[in-house]
């Protein structure tokens, strides 16, 4: 099963020994960040530094004329990831024998939502969510979809994988996050990520809702999750604490602007790559989930994609929903935390490897080569070499 290991840029440039190194653990490829939020990371083995902030989503390479004169755009990455930091460790990659693909990140982003406030979702109290562009909006989808391609498609590329391309919601797993008080439940992470922007209070009113009505009624749903009864039945739940009607009219507006927009990224994506380019979305077999790895219908995301990212760290049971409507090309990837600080457990890979391809896995993603000690590495090194 080929394996492929996530990568950012700066665990590459000004460390000579980084390729043979990711190399030597037995992966095939990696999937290298070429547009990715902000973050710190940890650098444990490089040679000129521990830490590395990254201040704000960035482009890591140079972009594109296409971006001339317009309001939203790329930003370009600041002393993280200088000039074009992408390409220089691709091409270090490369020439270590790795197969490289990139790894775009696209809605989250938190200094546009700064910058440009009216592209954030805003959700039923009027609060703004900064690290959520809104997918509705026409200027936020025409961005998206343009980086998709620009930053799917950099030179030596074979494939892509697009993460958070679509809603993403109340959770960000950033900035110090204060938000786990209250247990909401998928019901109420669901209620409390509903976008009431100019845009989506449009949509609603295309699905036969008054938006002001939807949002009184959505605070009133919450109020029993505020004071304790989170109720976690998942979508159920969502429908008896709004409405049944009120919860289909928003997941049918939610649901096909997230399907337009990934079908739109992805066509924009095959137009700028070569034949035999790989896209993959990061994916959750839910359609209502929010964040990075995007709620779809997983008929759809395979119509559309060459396949999908799946999360399995927490157990491989999500790859069942792609495995029943897989193709026999199409690309199932496990991702599997292999930082045991992070949650994951390297010393289990081969035994967890082996749980996702029985429900269908075709590859392995591993997270995250750059993040993980030595002892993770050589735990990753071993199962890999025993497959």
């Amino acid at each position: 099963m080929k394996a492929s290991a996530f990568v950012y840029p700066w665990d590459v440039g000004g460390d000579p020994e980084a390729p043979a190194r990711i190399a030597a653990l037995g992966v095939e490829q990696v999937t290298l960040a070429s547009a990715y939020h902000s973050t710190r990371a940890l650098t444990s083995r490089h040679p000129r530094h521990r830490i590395v902030t990254a201040e704000y989503a960035a482009a890591l390479y140079p972009v594109g004329h296409r971006w001339a004169g317009r309001g939203l755009r790329p930003y370009p990455a600041g002393r993280w990831a200088p000039g074009d930091a992408y390409g220089e460790a691709a091409g270090a990659l490369a020439a270590a024998g790795l197969e490289v693909h990139t790894w775009v990140v696209l809605a989250h982003n938190s200094r546009m939502g700064a910058e440009h406030p009216d592209t954030s979702v805003v959700n039923a109290y009027g609060d703004r969510y900064p690290w959520a562009p809104c997918i509705a909006q026409p200027a936020t989808r025409a961005y998206l979809v343009d980086l998709a391609a620009e930053a799917a498609v950099r030179p030596g590329a074979r494939g892509t994988e697009l993460e958070s391309l679509g809603w993403y919601g109340l959770q960000h797993l950033h900035a110090h996050d204060k938000t786990a008080g209250v247990g909401l439940g998928d019901a109420g992470q669901y209620l409390m990520s509903l976008c009431f922007c100019p845009a989506c209070r449009s949509g609603y009113g295309e699905k036969g809702l008054d938006a002001d009505e939807l949002a009184a009624a959505v605070r009133d749903a919450l109020e029993p999750l505020w004071r304790g009864a989170a109720d976690d039945g998942g979508w159920p739940t969502v429908g008896k604490l709004l409405g049944e009607d009120r919860a289909a009219a928003t997941r049918a507006w939610r649901d096909t602007t997230a399907r337009t927009l990934q079908e739109q990224a992805v066509a924009a994506v095959r137009a700028a790559a070569p034949d035999g380019f790989q896209v993959l979305l990061h994916a959750d077999p839910v359609p209502y989930h929010c964040g990075a790895n995007a709620g779809v219908d997983p008929a759809h995301v395979l119509s559309v994609a060459d396949g999908v990212v799946v999360p399995c760290t927490a157990g491989p049971a999500l790859l069942t929903p792609f495995a029943e409507r897989a193709r026999a090309d199409t690309v199932l990837a496990a991702n599997l935390t292999v930082v045991a600080g992070m949650g994951g457990s390297p010393g289990t890979l081969t035994e967890d490897a082996a749980r996702a391809r029985a429900l269908g896995a075709t590859e392995l993603r591993l997270y995250h080569v750059g993040l993980a000690s030595d002892g993770d590495l050589a735990a990753v090194r071993a199962a890999l070499a025993a497959r």
